[in-house]
This record gives structure tokens, sequence and C-alpha cells, in this order.
């Protein structure tokens, strides 16, 4: 699997395509599907609690037309006015679990354990662990999520 290469930036809470001499860079790992994965919006839930009432559900158009396990992106959006309670904390985890989950189900990865700090006065850090195949080859990716 080979994808055009993102590079985040913890910075700009942004990601964009990556250069390689003058050429768009590809990712032949995990690290553009994970940044897809985590950083677009996923449509929220009938019974989420919106940041503010009224507002967009938001998502991906395409989740329409799919069963709920082939939706894309994650719901850490929802988290965006919160406070950083051990709840949220704990919503963030399981966001960015559910939002991973696709590469086990789809047997990219044998094995997904994410962990979230507090890193900042509004930010988390989100630490991504995807172990790949049968043997102890494993990808660890590191993101600090701002905005709550």
């Amino acid at each position: 699997m080979t994808d055009l290469a993102l590079i985040w930036s913890d910075e700009a809470f942004a990601a964009d395509l990556a250069l390689l001499d003058g050429d768009l860079a590809k990712d032949g790992g995990l690290k553009t599907a994970v940044i897809l994965s985590l950083f677009t919006d996923a449509r929220a839930r009938p019974d989420d609690v919106l940041p503010q009432e009224g507002a967009d559900r938001r998502g991906w158009w395409p989740d329409a037309l799919g069963a709920d396990e082939d939706r894309m992106g994650s719901r850490l959006w929802l988290l965006a006015r919160e406070k950083l309670t051990p709840d949220t904390v704990a919503r963030a985890r399981e966001y960015a679990e559910e939002a991973l989950m696709w590469l086990v189900r789809d047997g990219v990865a044998r094995e997904l354990v994410v962990t979230v700090e507090v890193v900042g006065p509004a930010a988390l850090g989100l630490h991504i662990l995807i172990g790949r195949g049968d043997g102890p080859d494993r990808e660890r990716f590191d993101f600090v999520w701002k905005g709550l």
C-alpha cells in the first residue's frame, strides 16, 4: 500500500503533502493512513453532544453510502470545547481507537495500542503503536492534538 505522503505539523495542527526532490513524496508505511484516520472529521452520531448546539454534524460525504465500519475519520473534533478532564482523555482515546480500528479489521495491522496524555493547557498527546505482520515490526506515531 503506497499513498502520497502527508507531513503533520503540531504547530499548525494540520497536514500537508510532502515533497521529495521537487516531486510529491510517497508513504509506503502507515503514517498517511493514520493522519487521515485521526484528523479527518467523522460524522457525529445521533447521540453525540456537539461542541455548539445546532452545529454541523460534519463527516465525509461518502460515509452516507457505506456501512458504519467503513466510515472515514475520527470524532476527536467533538472534544474541541471540552475541558481537559480524565473523561476527556478517555474519550479521546476511544475516538482514536475507533478511527484506527479499520487497520485491524482489514488485516493491515495485528496490534493497535493508543495512549493519550495531557501535554499542555489545551493539548493532548496521542501516541499510537501499530504492530504489523507476524513479526516484531511496529510503527509508532506521536501527534499533538490542540483546540481543547
